[in-house]
């Protein structure tokens, strides 16, 4: 029997080797793509020598900055735009990273609200919004002498449904990223290999991505949403929005994360919260967190 058992376990190692060496070769071909679309990126910014980056803080445009810096040193300017639009959290992550990573900052104030076209919040609210802060990022950069400007668009953004590219587009603005062909998970591997607190940080989007087309954006609803957002972030869900319809807040969570939901407690806890801030409803949405789910309404 002990015989029989050796000859099992010795017939099982050499099976597994196949399948180790295999999903090395796997994980060795991944590391040669990475490395190529990384010097892609970086001979792209030795061209063209300077650059003023739109920097967010999210996981994209902290990776670009922080490159852009290696390759470029002081002529990679990053200017965070600060408006109602961008989560108060989001904004003092931003300039923490860019303060304590020694990036060339500037701060340019924004309001989108004050654009008719933009508060009425059509479908392509953001080609407008797009149009605007980059017009003026632009007029910084000539201020400063400097022919480029970049964005952090990577290789999956002309997946969804994104106005905001025509307006990049129509301002020549220059997506590094994407011109190395690097997805958001070839960004967070990268990021996670140099060490930046972003590589697994959630993907962000403006406030006003929370509000349903056709309903007009008000800045104390853009407070309500990102005050809500503050408050479920303690719970440390994998993935969170709340998106307003009117007076009902919609909770959009991970699959994952809908267990908590499943305790009286909690969800008594968190609809009195939300009502404190104003909304009179508190429902959760039963498919769960998905990239741009206020986009499904719109005609395919």
């Amino acid at each position: 029997m002990k015989k029989q058992t050796e000859n099992n376990t010795s017939e099982a190692k050499q099976t597994a080797c196949p399948n180790s060496s295999a999903k090395q070769s796997v994980n060795t071909d991944y590391e040669t793509v990475l490395e190529h679309k990384y010097q892609i990126l970086t001979a792209e910014l030795q061209k063209i020598r300077s650059v003023v980056i739109g920097f967010s803080g999210g996981v994209d445009s902290t990776f670009l900055v922080t490159v852009a810096g290696k390759i470029l040193g002081d002529k990679a300017v990053a200017v965070i735009v600060a408006s109602p639009f961008c989560p108060q959290r989001e904004m003092t992550e931003a300039k923490a990273f860019a303060t304590q990573a020694g990036v060339n900052f500037h701060i340019i104030q924004e309001n989108p609200l004050a654009e008719e076209k933009i508060a009425a919040n059509p479908p392509d609210r953001c080609y407008y919004c797009k149009k605007l802060i980059f017009g003026n990022v632009l007029k910084f950069a000539s201020e400063q002498a400097i022919k480029y400007v970049a964005d952090g668009s990577n290789a999956d953004d002309e997946k969804d449904y994104r106005p905001g590219l025509k307006a990049l587009k129509e301002l020549k603005i220059i997506s590094p990223l994407q011109l190395a062909g690097l997805t958001k998970a070839d960004i967070r591997a990268l990021s996670r290999k140099m060490g930046l607190p972003t590589w697994q940080k959630e993907s962000a989007a403006c406030l006003a991505s929370r509000i349903p087309y056709g309903e007009i954006i008000t800045g104390e609803k853009l407070v309500r949403v990102d005050k809500a957002e503050n408050y479920l972030r303690q719970f440390a869900f994998s993935h969170l929005r709340v998106r307003s319809h009117g007076d009902l807040a919609r909770l959009e969570v991970g699959q994952q994360d809908m267990a908590f939901f499943a305790n009286p407690d909690h969800r008594i806890k968190v609809a009195e919260e939300l009502k404190k801030l104003g909304f009179n409803y508190v429902a959760l949405d039963l498919e769960g967190y998905r990239t741009g789910s206020l986009n499904e309404v719109l005609p395919k």
